[in-house]
This record gives C-alpha cells, structure tokens and sequence, in this order.
C-alpha cells in the first residue's frame, strides 16, 4: 500500500465497488427476471465472493473497503486519514452507480423487465417485507458494527494469518446476507444501497436514509470499540481518529505556545537518542572516542584532538627556517641619550668627549 498512489487507490475502490453491485445486485435481478430459483444462500455467496476476491485483488493498493463505513470505521480506529476518507467515498459511491447502471442496461434485454422495485434496492415497512424502520435500523447498524469489527481484526498487524483475511471477510458479509436479506435485502454498505436505488423507483430513493444512516453509525461504534477492547500496535496514521478533549496545556497556560508537530519530532528523537546514547568511557584523563576508535584529552572534541595532533605532525616534520632580516620599518622609538663617560683630561687644557657611537 506504501507504494501506490491515491489514484491508484481511487480506483481500485471503484472497480471493486462496481465488482461488488453488479454481480451481488445481478444475483437478485437476473434470477427473478428470467423465471430462475435463486435463494438466500445463493445471493449472500454472490456478495461475499465478490468482496472476497476484490480484496485478493486489490487489498494491497487501497485496502480494499469497498464500503463507505468501513472507510469511516478505518478512519476512527486510527488506519485512514480523514483526508482520504471523502475520495474514497466518492469513488465507491461512482462504482456502485455505475455497475448499477450497468446492470439496468443490460436487464433491458429482456422486454418484460420493469427496474420499478426490481434492482436488487434494500427496504424496509410497506416498501419492503413489512419490517419495521426502528428495528431495520437496529438489525442494519449491529450487523454493520460486526463487519466493521471483523475486518479491523483480521487486518490487524498482529494477526497470524493475513492471508485469509479476504476469505473471512467474504465470508462474514456472506454470513451477514443470510441473516438479513429476509428483512431489509442486506445493505451493510450505503454505496451498494444507493447506486440500485437510483433506478429503482422513488420508494427505494425516500428509504435510502436508514441505510445510509445505520451503516455508519455501526461503523463508528466498531471503529471507536477496536482500539479499546483489543489495543492497536504502533502509533496511528497521522490524520485520523477521533478526539473529544484539547490538550490543557494550549488551551489553558497563558502565553504557552504548543510545539508543532516538527519540534515534537524533534524532541521525541533527541530524548531517545540521550536514553539509548552508552555512558563515555574515561581514563586518567583521557576518554574514548567510539566513532574515531582513538582516545582523546578530557574536555576537548575528538576532532579537536586530531586537528592538534595534525598540526603538531606538521610542525615537527617541516625543516628549520633560516633567519630572515626584518625590512619592514619598525615603529619610531623616542631613543635615550647616551651617557656621558668622563675621561680624565690629559692636560688641564682638555675637555670632555663623547665616546663614538
């Protein structure tokens, strides 16, 4: 994942939800157009297969969520950026209309197909199998906490297995189909209810709400539980989960300026590097230089030391130099007089002289 670009990510999320509408939705239209027996168990394998081998697939570029909640279920656990949480939506929300879309062309082949009410559309009350909105909402929301639940746990770093993680979760949304296509036709996932219901008519457009709603609110629950219940390894992406409280120290010290994150940095590897840093080695007034394997003088570099040692090296191999005559005028000096010898006369007639100079 490291190595693919967000619109790589992008669009392995739309064709994984387009993969998952079609042929999940597909096993609803086409069996009961054409006059087929199609059952529960048929229907949730088809959409438990679908996200299982999109997750083969595509897992390693984007994550493979192909669901809306569970990319807000990651983002509050602390596994997605909230940044990318809007364009993973969007793409999902594009491939899930699309490969309804699809779907509701290719149905025109058969001249007795009416989209009203027959796109594979989630339900509930009149609309639907009489199943009532609070308890839709609730059956909607649990199931989704589930999923959510389990996919955060079979990609979960210190899982032993990871590579069945696709397997498993096929297989949860093929277990969760069985149990509620008989009262709101499984949604689970708000793209794979909008896209058919754009086409099938405007009861399953009024009733989108509970199956945008419910999902979410599920997703929300299981990604704040995960974390608490079972712990996370590692720090989380920066950008993601949820906070209810600001740091005291900001918004309460007077003239306190938070350090940015780049400072926090900063010290967070400065004071592992003093922790993780051994005690010097020192002896009888040397000390040990681990990186320049030499020792060196207590209270100078090690660089210090081989620079004076350079210099000294210098110094005794370079021959004597011969003594140079100064030319340069030196500055002027106020001279003294020179004392003044007295000689004894050699007659009475002499007088006293000067030395010469």
């Amino acid at each position: 994942m490291a190595d693919s670009t967000i619109q790589q990510k992008l669009t392995a999320e739309l064709i994984g939800t387009f993969v998952l509408v079609f042929f999940g939705c597909g096993s609803v239209v086409y069996a009961s157009t054409a006059g087929a027996t199609f059952t529960v168990t048929t229907i949730g394998l088809t959409f438990g297969l679908a996200v299982a081998v999109m997750a083969y697939a595509f897992g390693r570029v984007s994550g493979a969520h192909f669901n809306p909640a569970v990319s807000v279920g990651a983002a509050i656990s602390g596994r997605l950026a909230w940044r990318q949480v809007g364009l993973y939506v969007v793409a999902q929300l594009v491939g899930a209309i699309v490969g309804a879309f699809a779907l509701f062309v290719l149905m025109q082949g058969f001249d007795s197909f009416d989209a009203e009410g027959h796109m594979g559309q989630n339900a509930f009350g009149d609309a639907g199998s009489g199943y009532a909105w609070w308890a839709a909402f609730l059956l909607e929301l649990l199931l989704t906490a589930v999923f959510v639940t389990v996919i955060l746990a079979v990609t979960d770093e210190r899982n032993e297995h990871p590579s069945l993680a696709p397997l498993t979760i096929g297989l949860t949304l093929a277990a969760i189909h069985f149990v509620a296509i008989p009262a709101t036709g499984t949604s689970v996932n708000p793209a794979r209810s909008i896209g058919p219901a754009l086409f099938a008519g405007t009861d399953a457009i009024t009733q989108l709400w509970l199956f945008i709603l419910a999902p979410l609110v599920g997703a929300a629950i299981a990604g704040l539980a995960y974390p608490l219940l079972f712990g996370r390894v590692g720090d989380v992406v920066p950008g993601s989960g949820i906070s209810f409280s600001r740091p005291r120290t900001a918004a309460q010290v007077p003239g306190y300026a938070a350090p940015d994150q780049y400072q926090q940095q900063w010290n967070q590897d400065t004071s592992a590097a003093v922790a993780a840093a051994p005690a010097p080695i020192v002896q009888d007034g040397w000390q040990w230089d681990p990186a320049g394997q030499q020792w060196h003088p207590v209270g100078s570099t090690p660089e210090q030391w081989r620079a004076q040692q350079a210099a000294e090296q210098a110094a005794a191999a370079a021959p004597p130099a011969a003594a140079q005559p100064t030319y340069a005028d030196p500055a002027p000096v106020e001279q003294a007089a020179d004392p003044v010898v007295e000689q004894p006369p050699a007659d009475p007639g002499d007088t006293q002289i000067r030395p010469p100079s």
